[in-house]
């Protein structure tokens, strides 16, 4: 489609507003609404309901009495498998409106809502999907006069809490999963971009998903996230977000029924450049992909980029060069390749981190401003800092928009060092023509995911989650559907 065409859409564009609860579209019980902001121009969206205690009590009853019904949890797994499968089709069939709401909700380009989020989105609920029936329990080698069963059970009720930067991809790797395994799922959207996950909603009821199965409470985390954390009926929590915010969820599960909670949380990613590399200019342009793409608003952004001292200064100017084409712009332009900051506070937030890296005298070697103003949007250009050590703030805490530190290291030890040398450890990237030093530094380097040669490859086959404080569990592959599982041993013996 052409810009035209996508601001028509605009235009015609119907959405819901409110949650989705036992298979209804409800206002939250205390009739309480929060305005749904469009990033690009600071406009109203909508206003949506604000879900708190109340509604969550209310879902997660109709969760656990749907659940114990085996409406689903009980169903054969071919059939939850068919229904998933129509899921997934008419997110196909839809994703061209699916596109637009993440486009306007939250600031993303339509040409990376459309090429990547939509039909990824569907791809992971199908492939959840055709697992189903694919997975076997087993049999455990015992003597002769007993039968030992080790066999998996859905979890129950499960919550879900997601982010705002790619509300429906980071929704379908919960429900994908979830759903899957046969447990009802309570999904709390970012309330800085609810729209797409009532949508997905909407579809799976249409699907054939029984009512009570999926539902919705779209709200603020500290109403409704704190209260599902905290909910003794919620049998597992699933996050993705912030660390802090993670080691609340923690607690609350603590401090209620222990429920299994897993999580992926923030990320410094470390991004290695050899001088051996054969792949200088692609290293170079896909480091600024690695921190501007999704403005920068990715938990596995590599913000950190390293380069080898002999390198460094051809680098610095390919950077320079290279970020003149990550300039922001209206996220419905079709050739846009960075859209807007989520909201004004994020802005001012990323602002706050250049005037720090400015204080702690990095050199800043391009952009650092908001641009764009006269739209009311929110925009910051690729933002690059050099002559940046190790212990400066802007090397050491997560920004999550388009600001790049660069530093130099002499060997690999000493980059994998200094890769190393943070709380996080979701993911990390390495490029060298040497394989014994690709495997070897990919080995060292403590984190999740390892990039050689590239930066965020892989498919739904890979698991993905983080080492120390980038949390726990994993999403996507066959790992995933586990983590919504509870594994028993059956022990029976024979006459």
């Amino acid at each position: 489609m052409d810009n035209q065409t996508w601001s028509d859409r605009l235009a015609n564009l119907t959405f819901s507003t409110q949650a989705v609860i036992n298979g209804q579209l409800m206002d939250a019980i205390s009739g309480k609404t929060f305005p749904c902001i469009n990033p690009s121009n600071g406009s109203l969206i909508a206003h949506i309901a604000q879900c708190d205690e109340a509604d969550v009590n209310l879902a997660a009853q109709v969760a656990r009495a749907t659940f114990d019904s085996g409406v689903w949890s009980q169903l054969q797994p071919a059939e939850r498998k068919a229904t998933l499968l129509k899921f997934a089709r008419l997110i196909e069939e839809n994703q061209d409106k699916l596109a637009l709401l993440e486009s306007l909700d939250a600031g993303k380009p339509i040409s990376d809502t459309l090429g990547y989020d939509a039909p990824a989105t569907a791809r992971c609920i199908a492939w959840n999907a055709e697992a189903i029936d694919k997975l076997y329990d087993e049999v455990a080698p015992t003597t002769a006069d007993a039968l030992a069963l080790v066999t998996r059970e859905p979890l129950g009720v499960v919550a879900a809490i997601v982010p705002w930067n790619f509300p429906a991809v980071m929704a379908s790797w919960k429900l994908g999963p979830a759903l899957a395994t046969g447990n009802s799922v309570i999904l709390k959207p970012s309330e800085k971009s609810p729209l797409s996950a009532i949508f997905l909603a909407e579809l799976a009821l249409a699907a054939g998903l029984p009512a009570g199965v999926f539902q919705v409470l779209p709200g603020f985390g500290y109403e409704a996230g704190q209260a599902l954390a905290l909910h003794n009926d919620v049998d597992g929590l699933t996050f993705t977000g912030s660390t802090a915010v993670g080691k609340k969820l923690l607690t609350f599960a603590g401090e209620s029924n222990l429920k299994r909670t897993f999580m992926e949380c923030g990320g410094k990613s470390p991004h290695i450049i050899c001088a051996d590399t054969d792949k200088l200019q692609k290293a170079v342009d896909t480091a600024l992909s690695a921190i501007c793409y999704n403005q920068g608003e990715v938990c596995t952004a590599g913000s950190r980029l390293l380069v080898e001292r002999s390198i460094y200064s051809e680098v610095i100017e390919k950077l320079k060069q290279g970020a003149a084409n990550w300039q922001p712009a209206d996220p419905l332009m079709t050739d846009t390749r960075m859209g807007a900051i989520i909201d004004e506070a994020q802005m001012e937030r990323i602002l706050s981190y250049i005037d720090i890296g400015k204080q702690q005298e990095a050199t800043l070697l391009c952009g650092g401003q908001q641009v764009l103003q006269a739209t009311g949007g929110y925009y910051i250009e690729p933002t690059i800092f050099v002559d940046v050590t190790p212990e400066m703030r802007i090397a050491r805490e997560e920004i999550f928009g388009p600001v790049l530190s660069v530093i130099v290291f002499d060997t690999l030890e000493q980059a994998i060092d200094i890769a190393n040398d943070t709380e996080y450890g979701l993911a990390a990237g390495i490029w060298t023509s040497d394989i014994s030093k690709a495997i070897k530094g990919s080995r060292a380097l403590r984190a999740g995911t390892v990039f050689v040669n590239n930066w965020d490859g892989g498919d739904m086959t890979m698991p993905f989650g983080g080492y120390k404080q980038s949390g726990n569990g994993r999403d996507k592959s066959l790992h995933a559907l586990e983590k919504y599982t509870e594994l028993k041993s059956t022990w029976i013996e024979l006459g």
